[in-house]
């Protein structure tokens, strides 16, 4: 009897913290994708571009280099079936909203960064992205990304002649 109890939790512990895992990394990731569509929708008028030269209609009174960046992990649960994912191969959709999130946070910081510089455009904006990995004492490592987003913040004339 003990020792069906003893399974009973060696099965339930697990079960019950992809159960948490699953909602809490749900919530999360709906939370900062929020956030990520209403600062898009609020710099939408300053465009971050990957052309490196400068359109002839554009006057440029000052140029500097601008750059955002961002390390996000991944949450037990994904973490969890990227990891059964690997067992039989394909396609881990799993970390793809994690690179997704993570790509379009660091473009946001980037598109900050130029706003407060005093900035209107970035130019030949360039991704870089590194993956995150700590091992621990019992050989479970920490996964994320990090991606770093840099360009060229150009401060634009407003009377052009």
């Amino acid at each position: 009897m003990e020792s069906g109890i003893e399974a009973l939790i060696q099965i339930a512990v697990p079960l019950v913290l992809l159960v948490v895992a699953f909602w809490t990394g749900r919530r999360i990731e709906r939370r900062h994708y929020a956030s990520i569509r209403a600062r898009e929708k609020a710099l939408c008028m300053l465009p971050a571009v990957t052309f490196r030269r400068i359109p002839d209609a554009w006057a440029v009174d000052e140029v500097g280099v601008v750059s955002g960046s961002v390390v996000v992990s991944v949450d037990y649960f994904k973490r969890f079936l990227a990891g059964l994912r690997t067992l039989v191969g394909g396609r881990v959709t799993s970390y793809e909203s994690l690179l997704d999130r993570a790509r379009r946070e660091a473009i946001l910081r980037c598109k900050e960064a130029a706003r407060e510089r005093g900035y209107q455009a970035v130019v030949n904006l360039r991704l870089e992205t590194t993956r995150v990995s700590r091992a621990s004492r019992d050989n479970k490592a920490t996964a994320g990304v990090e991606v770093l987003a840099f360009g060229t913040g150009l401060e634009l004339r407003r009377d052009p002649r």
